[in-house]
């Protein structure tokens, strides 16, 4: 995998798990809702799985945010952003 690409995965992944905890939901929470085991969802959470754009807009809709948003390159920034919208 391109060098770029493997940041960019590392990064959605890394803000999946920021806004998840930002929102206080558990791992198995976010596995329940996606019809999936807590193991399955921790392997997203830490960019080992490849997910689908259709899995990505559902991760997003459960954390309540823009899909898009979550390419934000600044985790901590994402999350301000979240705080104060």
């Amino acid at each position: 995998m391109d060098e770029s690409i493997g940041f960019r995965v590392r990064s959605v992944a890394l803000n999946i798990r920021k806004i998840r905890e930002y929102r206080d939901y558990t791992q198995e929470y976010l596995a329940m809702k996606l019809g999936i085991s807590q193991n399955a969802y921790s392997k997203i959470e830490l960019g080992y799985t490849r997910i689908t754009l259709e899995r990505l807009i559902q991760i997003a809709q459960i954390l309540g945010v823009d899909s898009a948003d979550l390419f934000h390159a600044d985790s901590e920034g994402l999350v301000r952003l979240y705080k104060t919208g």
